[in-house]
Parts: structure tokens; sequence; C-alpha cells
């Protein structure tokens, strides 16, 4: 006869302090978690919501996609499995997500997981001139369709010319719209739990020879690098543009994004090209020949090892996040 283990309070604390650890669009941090005697729920949390750049909320459930892939590895590497019920009533479309934990054995790498997960950050300064195989691309897009994701190099010269085209425009269309400026400036420098500090952001050393962020003003084409021959692009797509598809694409970016933090690589999302309409329309029609809707464009490439990392953005406390039951 078996009997049932209850997950420690501080477990669940602990989970839940690397879970929101995870990217998330303008770090936002859109997400509320609610732990029970043996179990996790994850909730979007719909007044983080970027309602100019981001009406349906598709960045914000790949951020919470995210979470939920590093709620899971943490899970794992602190001794716990976890079966995951994926937007499980659908009476409560907010709610994401149900894991439920059971003991488990720690995988032997789980020490070198979670130092992975504390170390990964949105790097935005240049990448070095080193080119990222073809190999590693895949690689890394294998890793997130594990996760349930479709992910795909873009290797294509004429398929990344077309992105950076898109991506440019895309760029230039949100700097002339004043409302998405507007809601853009009120994430940065917000505070010391949220939001993009500036020393967060490439300094003007930095940004020589970079390709621009979304933190900068826009230019003409004419203006901006070239793609590098160097730089990985990687694209998230699905035959379906839903909630599920993008939490799934969320839980593959998490999966790319830890094994590129372990590889010495770089990702810096794109998905200014997906929050316009026009762009993520051409983007369908041109790249992925309509035959799959593009959910998130990244960019890759390799860290400078003679630098020092950037600054970590903030988080909340575990405190304003978890709710215990």
């Amino acid at each position: 006869m078996t009997t049932t283990r209850l997950v420690p309070v501080e477990t669940l604390h602990k989970i839940v302090e690397i879970a929101t650890r995870a990217p998330s669009v303008h770090n936002t941090q859109p997400w509320r978690w609610r732990g029970g005697s043996q179990m996790l729920e994850l909730f979007a949390d719909p007044s983080r919501q970027l309602r100019e750049t981001d009406p349906d909320g598709r960045n914000l459930t790949l951020s919470c996609g995210a979470a939920l892939h590093h709620a899971q590895v943490a899970a794992e590497a602190l001794g716990w499995e976890t079966q995951v019920s994926r937007h499980p009533d659908p009476a409560q479309p907010e709610l994401l997500a149900r894991l439920v934990l059971s003991p488990g054995p720690p995988p032997a790498t789980a020490e070198d997981t979670l130092a992975a997960l504390d170390r990964r950050c949105t790097d935005r300064r240049r990448f070095t001139a080193w080119p990222v195989p073809e190999e590693r691309q895949a690689h890394l897009a294998r890793l997130a369709n594990h996760w349930g994701a479709r992910a795909v190099a873009l290797t294509d010269e004429s398929e990344r010319f077309i992105a950076e085209r898109l991506v440019r425009t895309a760029h230039r269309v949100q700097s002339a719209d004043a409302a998405a400026q507007a809601e853009q400036a009120a994430w940065r420098h917000r505070g010391v739990e949220d939001g993009v500090p500036a020393d967060a952001l490439p300094g003007a050393a930095d940004l020589v020879g970079a390709h621009r962020n979304r933190f900068e003003g826009a230019g003409d084409d004419t203006s901006d690098p070239d793609l590098e021959a160097s730089d990985g692009l990687l694209v998230f797509f699905d035959t379906r543009d839903d909630a599920a598809a993008w939490l799934r694409a969320g839980e593959g970016l998490g999966a790319m994004w830890l094994a590129a933090t372990t590889g010495g690589l770089a990702l810096v999302p794109l998905s200014q090209v997906i929050e316009v309409p026009e762009t993520r329309a051409a983007f369908q029609t041109e790249v992925l020949g309509s035959l799959a809707h593009p959910l998130l464009l990244v960019r890759v490439g390799w860290r400078s090892t003679s630098r020092p990392p950037p600054a970590r953005t903030p988080r909340r406390p575990v405190s304003e996040v978890l709710e215990l039951a």
C-alpha cells in the first residue's frame, strides 16, 4: 500500500521562485500561482497584459508557458515528478495548467540545471561574430519540439532576408504608434520588482554594430545593420493560433533558452514582428507559405566571454505571486 507524500511549503516556494525567473515580455511577469498539498496551479494575470501590443494575450500566454517549463524542470531537479494538465477547466480560461507533484529521484544533472536556471537572462548586447552552426540551431529547435512546441531554424537566405525586413517594418510601425510607445515606456525603469531597468539595456558602446532592439527609436531601413550570417534565426509556429499553442510555444521557448544558456549562446525574442498584424500576416504568407501561424521569432548568437553578464531584471517576491490553499 502506497502512501501519499505532501509537498513541503518550502518546496512549493522554491519551485515558484525558480519558475518566476522565466522570461516575460517587458518583464511583466503576467502569472499567478496557487499551491496545495500536492499540486501547483498556474494562472494568467490579465492585469499585467500589454493591451496595446498584445491584445489577444499571445505574449502573455507565451510568457506563462516559459514559467511552466521552468517549474517542471525545477521540480524535477528538486526531487519531484510532475503530471501536467494544460487548460484543465474550460470554465476558468485563466487557469493555464495544473501540476500534480509526487516524489521522484532528481536527475544527475540537477545541480547544473538549477545553476543554469539561475543564470538565464536576456542579453540584448551585440553577439560575437562566430557563426552559430546550423546543427546547433536544429538542436535548439528539436529541444523545443520535445516540449510540444513547433520550432524550426530559418537557414534559407531568402527567408532570413524576409524575416529581417519584417522585423524592421514592425519596429518602425510600433515606433510610430504613440499608444504602443507609451505602454512600453510604462514598463521601463519601473521599479525594483518588474519592468526593464536601465542597466539591463545595452549601453552606447554595446550598441555599435548591434541589431536594433525594441527599446531604441526607429530609423529607416538603411540605418540598421544587415542580418549577420553568424546569427541564428528560429521561428515558433503552429497550425493553430490559440492559447493552447501559445502555452506550448512558451514551454518550448523555456527549454530552448535554458539550452542556449548552458551552451554559451544568447537568445533575444523578436516578438514585434508577431505583434503587428500586417507583419504577422506577411510572415505567415512569405516565410511559412500560409501553412502555419507564426507565434514568435528569436535571434540566437554567441555571447562574448570577455564581458561580464548583463544586469538581471528584477522579480516580484514569491509572496506576491503564490497563494497557498
